[in-house]
């Protein structure tokens, strides 16, 4: 397969790693269109990767992914609007950006959106995605591909649930990492030492994460078997219940999408 990236950051690099891993793609047929030195140089040494200032070598590629940030877009947009051929297909990963503005700044209708999040960097993403009717399954099938060697992936019919996505998986890492820091800090306050802490906390909320997956139990059914009557788990729970923990992620979740709607429009 080859795959042209129009950017080459840290999410554009985790999905070349990937590719070049799982053999899904061999160095020599990834093509990389990077305006950074810097980036360009880095590509190039650690993965043997094309890699260029300007986008031509990209857009000879099966899957051209767009990984620029989303107010970068215009500008990039502007080199590759009406360069793409008809069995092409471009695969966004910017956040925000609908497939309707892209068709319709690059002229070319093949296009998947999708929407992983900062653990596609050690394989373990969860990436929402859909493509337009212009997709052919062929295409939908190496997308499917490409985003595999991120982590999870998962396809949805409605461009609407990669909002809502947005939300939940793509912006959920910085709600564990609060979590995470909260329960460190607490830690600390009663007493134990910091590097103590920091591991004890990390190991228990990726132990809890894959217990719960691997399982596939409802959390709440978890919960339970963890809560004994009038123990100490109980009583956390029970501030922690009064402290609207809840409620307060609904809250998140739902101003996250708001603003995920509003970035689209």
């Amino acid at each position: 397969m080859k795959l042209g990236f129009i950017g080459g950051g840290l999410m554009g690099e985790a999905i070349i790693a990937g590719a070049v891993d799982k053999k899904i793609a061999s160095p020599d047929s990834i093509a990389v269109s990077e305006i950074m030195a810097p980036r360009r140089d880095h590509l190039s040494k650690t993965y043997g990767v094309q890699v260029a200032e300007e986008p031509d070598a990209a857009l000879g590629a099966e899957i051209v992914v767009l990984a620029v940030k989303p107010q970068e877009f215009a500008k990039a947009s502007g080199q590759l609007s009406g360069r793409m051929k008809s069995d092409q297909t471009v695969m966004s990963i910017m956040a925000g950006v609908r497939i309707e503005t892209i068709q319709k700044a690059l002229g070319h209708d093949a296009v998947a959106r999708a929407i992983p999040n900062t653990a596609a960097q050690v394989g373990e993403s969860m990436t929402v995605w859909t493509a337009s009717t212009e997709v052919s399954e062929d295409a939908r099938t190496s997308v499917r591909n490409v985003l595999a060697v991120l982590g999870q992936e998962l396809y949805v019919a409605d461009e609407k649930y990669v909002d809502m996505a947005t939300a939940v998986s793509s912006s959920g890492p910085a709600y564990v990492f609060l979590v995470m820091e909260a329960m460190i800090d607490a830690a600390v306050h009663i007493g134990l030492r910091r590097d103590h802490a920091e591991r004890m906390v990390k190991q228990t909320l990726y132990g809890s994460a894959l217990y719960a997956r691997e399982s596939g139990r409802h959390p709440a059914v978890l919960r339970n078997e963890v809560t004994s009557p009038g123990g100490t788990t109980t009583e956390a729970l029970r501030v922690l219940e009064e402290a609207a923990v809840r409620a307060a992620f609904t809250d998140a979740i739902e101003a996250a999408f708001e603003k995920a709607k509003q970035l689209g429009e």
